[in-house]
Formats: structure tokens, C-alpha cells, sequence
């Protein structure tokens, strides 16, 4: 209340004056008249014509405070701060103080009612005021213009002239003064939200400071430094936090206003509502609420605006920005690029989750917290990873802790206390999984498979570069962050393969053996479903695809890339240049990716120079030999199945060039025959799947290729 009490006092000694001009001037009879001002007689008629136009009719001869000395008690305090941050005179803040009053002590809305000789108008009109505060008839006429629409207490929404809602068309003097909330809550010293706000906005004291930041320490430097600065010198600074969401930006928002001594204020675009003009005086409180409250200002969601449905909205908030001399925080996911407000302005701070010590220290913290505990080496395997923010990250310790204990209570029937049980690093490498690849799995197809090395059969060198595919996720951070390749390389930071020959030659399962290897997931996109023959289609497909992966800690494989290889041609017409287009947009996008891709082809003959060279592994898949198919047909059996002693392997591996895929579609097939059978897997039941496999390749066995030198059964006519 510090400088209110002081003006409260004199404006009682007007109101006192005032009451007995009041009386003199409405008839001895007015004060008991239960209907006063809602009713016109004779003698008020009178009364009324016998007085000055325009003269104030409550002036009591007190000198106007305009033109004296500033009041006792007001140096300090938050009127004398209103004041001079809004350039207002001293009758302004006479009429500020005579709206105050009824929010303070409701005995001045029945004084009100009185000198306005009507019992329902009981809030200061602009005619009390007027008549309080002036002295004569051309004082009262000039003093209007504190009310008109660029008067700074009009101007500025400090007070708002409100008409009584059945008067249509009512004169100034009529209209009521209303002091904003906003005002009110400042003069009373009332530290919460205007309730205007309050549905999207909240404020926080933080507790933090920029240690707990998910910034490199020279970001967290040149960021305070630029706060301190700009609220230093009351100095505009608009700061953009780009990235992910849950990438750490509220939290670095809520530690810079800890370290620079303000408050946060969070403002939820996404709930705010964008009607016009309702969105601009919403503005308008709202970066007034963080100046009043010393606030650090955070735009939460500020993107949703960059669209062109909210092109007028977009404009209204860019408008403020400019006019505000605060510190705002705007966020977003892509690039700040709104028309008319340049680069220049806004100082882009980005929220990378690529960092790989940002992302172990964040795993460290968040273990420890939960108690749990793991090896260095198994650290470092987590957060090489995965690309996760820091809010996914604690999401993913907390899930493997719900993994282990499922784990646990299964595997024990429920008998032991599982609450305690702590996760390994196979439920951390589950739990990581699940944060991400939603978006993906619209659009690609999610790839499960439990298969390991022993199960595949490679030549020795293919095998080689399969595990230095491995190897180079393994060892990404030790190459790329601490010896420095990562600042050399603009693109090409991931890893992307090509994988050619024929089909079932084991390229699907090699992919999935890397995803097992690595703990990752891996989603399987069909080319020929991407590949549009309107122009451009291909490539918005694409990046639907590589924008849902950015962040999906995913291997990407790409299967039937010979829809789009088999369309690389000389050039002869337009759909000839817009096929090279594609594939070189393709490859553009793989080189930008952070991950793994990797793509399969059949046409291997048909890639230039030019497109092998921009792939970090290109790995032919050779159609296996005798010998390699031999291993295919003894590792293809589960051991609980039962094979007849007549079942001859070398035989088959011999008889029948057959590729990997061929040998599991055959071996599954006999299996069916022989469960409907005897039960037991006979080497008729895998020369009749041979024959069926063949059928569906659109070939036809003679008895001699199918059976060799081996005697044809008589017991029916497979041999035909």
C-alpha cells in the first residue's frame, strides 16, 4: 500500500467537500430519496437549467495536485514507478487512485452513487472525476483529453471507459473508469497471474542454476552473459531455443532466470486462443505481466503460430516482439524463418540431442537418481546409441525398471519381492527403444527378428564388413566427438550401406542381425511404395520418411531399391532427369542422417561411380556355393525338430542351387508335411517342398533333377 494511503487521504477530503456541494446542488431532500436518479422531477428540471454548462460541479476550491509538489510518501513506490515508466502527469494519476478506491473500500461505491446523484452508479465516471478534479468549466473541457485514445493511460490499457449497457450511444462523461486488473494487482502488491493469463500461463521461481542445463558450457556462458546484459540495461533480447521437445529448453530457460535473479514466466501457445483482437490484448498483458513481475518470458510451442492458417496472429506476435524491450524466450522444432522478422533479431540457440557427452552425463544422472548402477563400458553403449532428450531418458530408466521387475516377478511365479530388483542393460536398451520410432511406424514397417550371427551364412569377407558396420556405430563417439572427425564433417556423420544380389541371399537378415547387435530398431520401408511417378511425389515421401527418423534411433532399410536404381538412365526426356533427381535426393537425405540406412538392390550393375562412392559400405551378397549351402541346410533346423535318419543334407546342398531364402522356405514347408505325416521330417517331405519352391519360381523338376542318382519312391508321383 506504500503511496496509495497518501492520495486515498486527500481524494476523502474531496469526497467530503464534495458531498456538501452535492447537497446544495441535488436538493436538501435528495439524500433521503430511495429513488434518487432513477426518476426526474420539476424542481430537478430547475435545478439542472440554473446551472454553468459544463461547470464542475463538486470542485471544493483545493488546489489541483498538478500543480503542486509531488505527495508525501510516494518516492519508492509502485505509483511513482507507474508513473514514469508510462509518462503520466499527476492528474493521471488522480484518476488512477479514484478508480482505485472502490477495490480498496467499498464505502466509496455508495459515496460514488451519491456525487454522481444515482443509486446504481456506483463506480467513478469520467464526469466525477472530471468534477473532482477540476475547477472550472474550460478546465474540465480540456481535461477530456486524459481519456482520449492516445492519452497514455487509455493508450497503454492502464484504465478501460466502460458504457452502462443500456445506454447505446453514450456520451464521455457517462462512461465509467475501470482500472485494469493488471494495474490493481500491481498497485496492491498482489504477486499472482492476471486472471486473464492464468489459463496459459504460469510463473516459477526457480531453484536451479545452469549447471543442470543440457547446453555445452560455452552455450551456458554466452547465455547468461547476454541475459545479465540485456536486463542490466533494460535492453531488448529475443532468444530462440530450437529442437526436439523434451530437449532440455523450459529447463534451460527456468536455470538462466535463476541465474540472472528473475522469474519465469511460461506461456502454452498451444492452448492460447488466436482470435483477433482478442490474441493482441492478450499480447499486450502478457509481455506487460512479465515487465511487471521481472520475468524471464518463455513462448512455449511458439511454432504452432508459424503456419499459414495464423499468418495474422504470427504478425500480431512478431509486432509485440518488436515493441517490447523485455527478454523473451520463443521456441520451435525447424529453423526460425518468420517473414519480416529477420535472423538478426532473434539469436537461435539449438538443442542438438547428438552430443555424445551430453548424452552419457544425462544417462548418469538419471541412473543415479533411481540407484541404479552400470559399467562404464555399458554407459558409453547407451549413449551411443541413442539420440534421446533428457525428458526421454528419464522415461526410458524409469520403464527399465518396470521391465526388470516383470521380469523378475515371471521368472520367480510371483514368490519373491521384485520391487528391488534392478534392470540390466538389456531392460535399458529396451526400455531406450520404446522412447522413440512413433512417428516411423506410420510410415515404415517395424522389422522384428531375433537372429544372430550364427544364424547367417556369409563369405568371410562379407561377414568382415557386416561387423565394421557394427563398428562404426560402436566407436561413433571416440572418431567423430573426442578425435574430432565430427567438426570436419558437415554430412556423412551416419552410416549407409549398400546391400546388392540376389533375392534370399540373406539381406533382410543381415540387417536384422545388426539391429540385435547394436540394440536398436529396425524399420523396413518398401521403395516401390515410395517411389511416385507424379514429379516431386518421391521426394516429399522421402522426407516424410527421414524427418519421422530424425530422432527414431532406427536402421532404416530400404528394401526394393530397384524401383527406383532401374530407373537410373541416360537421359532421354523429363521422367528420365527427375529419376536421377530422386536418387540423388535419396542419397542427400542418407548422408544427413545421423543413423544407419542401408539399401537393397538386386541391380547392382545398373549404380555409377559416382553413387557407390557416396556410400560408406557397399557389401555384394553372392549366391552361395555348395559348400556355403550345406551350412545353410544344417544351421536351418531348430534343434526340437526331428529329422529322419534318411535326410541327406549334402545331397541337397549338391543337387538343388538354391539361395538362402529358397533353403527356409523349403526346410518350413517339409516340416508341415511331416507334422501332418509321421511327425518326423523325411528327406521325401523335403523333395516334395524342393519341387512345390521350384513351382513357385516357375520351374518344373524332371526325376532326374530331382532326384539324382538317388532311387525315385513308388509310392506315389512326386518324381514327375
Amino acid at each position: 500500500m506504500k503511496g496509495i494511503l497518501a492520495p486515498l487521504r486527500r481524494l476523502d477530503r474531496l469526497i467530503e467537500k464534495a458531498v456538501d456541494l452535492a447537497q446544495a446542488a441535488y436538493g436538501p431532500q435528495a439524500a433521503a430519496d430511495p429513488y434518487r436518479g432513477l426518476y426526474i422531477n420539476r424542481d430537478e428540471v430547475r435545478r439542472l437549467l440554473e446551472r454553468e454548462p459544463g461547470a464542475p460541479l463538486l470542485w471544493s476550491g483545493d488546489e489541483c495536485i498538478e500543480d503542486s509538489e509531488p505527495q508525501t510518501g510516494m518516492e519508492g513506490s509502485r505509483i511513482k514507478w507507474l508513473k514514469e515508466a508510462f509518462g503520466l502527469s499527476h492528474f493521471d494519476l488522480d484518476i488512477i487512485i479514484i478508480a482505485l478506491a472502490p477495490e480498496l473500500d467499498t464505502r466509496y461505491e455508495r459515496l460514488y452513487a451519491y456525487l454522481q446523484d444515482n443509486v446504481t452508479r456506483r463506480k467513478a465516471s469520467v464526469d466525477l472525476a472530471l468534477n473532482l478534479l477540476c475547477s472550472t468549466a474550460e478546465e474540465k473541457l480540456e481535461r477530456r483529453s486524459h481519456f482520449a485514445p492516445d492519452a497514455p493511460l487509455v493508450r497503454n490499457g492502464l484504465i478501460h471507459l466502460i458504457a452502462e449497457p443500456n445506454n447505446i450511444h453514450p456520451s464521455l462523461l457517462s462512461h465509467y473508469i475501470i482500472l485494469d486488473e493488471q494495474i490493481i494487482n500491481l498497485l496492491l502488491y498482489q504477486e499472482g497471474l492476471d486472471s486473464r493469463l492464468a489459463p496459459f500461463c504460469e510463473l516459477i521461481y526457480p531453484a536451479f542454476g545452469m549447471d543442470r542445463a543440457p547446453l555445452a558450457d560455452d552455450a551456458k556462458r554466452a547465455l547468461v552473459a547476454l541475459t545479465a546484459h540485456a536486463r542490466r540495461k533494460r535492453q531488448q533480447l529475443h532468444l530462440y531455443f530450437q529442437g526436439p521437445r523434451g530437449a532440455g529448453k523450459r529447463m534451460t530457460a527456468e536455470a538462466l532466470a535463476f541465474e540472472t535473479g528473475m522469474s519465469l514466466m511460461v506461456a502454452d501457445f498451444s492452448t492460447i486462443p488466436y482470435n483477433e483482437p482478442g490474441f493482441r490484448k492478450l499480447l499486450r498483458i502478457l509481455f506487460r505481466e512479465a515487465w511487471f513481475k521481472d520475468a524471464l518470458l518463455y513462448l512455449d510451442e511458439t511454432y504452432t503460430l508459424l503456419s499459414d492458417e495464423k499468418a495474422l496472429s504470427c504478425r500480431l506476435l512478431l509486432k509485440a516482439l518488436a515493441e517490447d524491450s523485455g527478454i523473451t524466450v520463443l521456441t520451435g522444432t525447424k529453423p526460425w524463418a518468420p517473414r519480416g522478422f529477420g535472423p538478426g533479431e532473434v539469436v537461435t540457440v539449438p538443442f542438438t540431442i547428438s552430443d555424445f557427452v551430453l548424452q552419457r552425463k544425462c544417462w548418469e544422472n538419471s541412473l543415479t537418481a533411481e540407484n541404479i548402477s552400470i559399467d562404464d563400458s555399458e554407459l558409453d553403449v547407451i549413449a551411443s546409441r541413442f539420440r534421446l532428450t533428457r525428458y526421454q531418458i528419464m522415461s526410458a530408466v524409469a520403464f527399465a525398471k518396470k521391465i526388470a521387475r516383470w521380469n523378475a516377478a515371471a521368472g520367480t511365479a510371483g514368490d519373491k519381492d521384485s520391487s528391488n530388483v534392478k534392470p540390466s542393460i538389456k531392460d535399458i536398451l529396451t526400455a531406450a527403444r520404446a522412447q522413440s520410432g512413433h512417428e516411423l511406424k506410420e510410415l515404415a514397417s517395424k522389422v522384428d527378428t531375433s537372429y544372430t550371427w550364427d544364424d547367417i551364412v556369409l563369405p568371410q569377407d562379407t561377414m568382415a564388413q557386416l561387423r565394421e558396420m557394427c563398428q562404426r556405430v560402436a566407436y561413433r563417439h571416440r572418431v567423430l566427438d573426442e578425435w574430432g572427425f565430427g567438426r570436419k564433417l558437415s554430412m556423412g556423420k551416419g552410416v549407409n550401406a549398400l546391400f546388392s544380389g540376389p533375392s534370399g541371399t540373406g539381406k533382410t537378415m543381415a540387417a536384422g542381425i545388426i539391429a540385435n547387435e547394436l540394440g536398436l530398431d529396425l524399420y523396413k520401408i518398401d521403395l516401390s511404395g515410395v517411389v511416385s511417378k507424379y514429379i516431386g511425389e518421391t521426394e516429399k515421401n522421402l522426407d516424410r520418411i527421414f524427418s519421422a527418423a530424425e530422432n527414431a534411433n532406427a536402421i532404416l532399410f530400404f528394401d526394393e531399391a530397384d524401383a527406383l536404381f532401374g530407373r537410373r538412365s541416360e537421359v532421354r526426356d523429363a521422367h528420365d532427369r527427375y529419376a536421377n533427381i530422386e536418387i540423388s535426393y535419396l542419397l542427400q537425405k542418407m548422408e544427413e542422417y545421423e543413423g544407419i540406412t542401408i539399401l537393397a538392390t538386386n541391380l547392382r550393375r545398373n549404380l555409377d561411380d559416382a553413387f557407390v562412392r557416396r556410400m560408406a559400405f557397399t557389401i555384394h551378397f553372392a549366391f552361395p556355393d555348395e559348400e556355403s549351402r550345406l551350412r545353410i541346410w544344417g544351421g536351418i533346423w531348430p534343434e526340437a525338430t526331428p529329422l529322419a535318419v534318411d535326410v541327406d543334407l549334402k545331397f541337397l546342398a549338391r543337387q538343388f542351387k538354391l539361395s538362402g531364402g529358397n533353403i527356409k522356405n523349403i526346410a518350413l514347408a517339409a516340416s508341415f508335411l511331416a507334422a501332418a505325416d509321421e511327425g518326423v521330417v523325411t528327406m521325401e517331405h523335403l523333395l516334395r517342398a524342393t519341387q512345390r519352391e521350384y513351382q513357385k519360381m516357375g520351374k518344373a523338376l524332371s526325376v532326374t533333377e530331382l532326384f539324382g542318382e538317388r532311387k525315385s519312391p513308388q509310392s506315389n508321383g512326386s518324381g514327375s
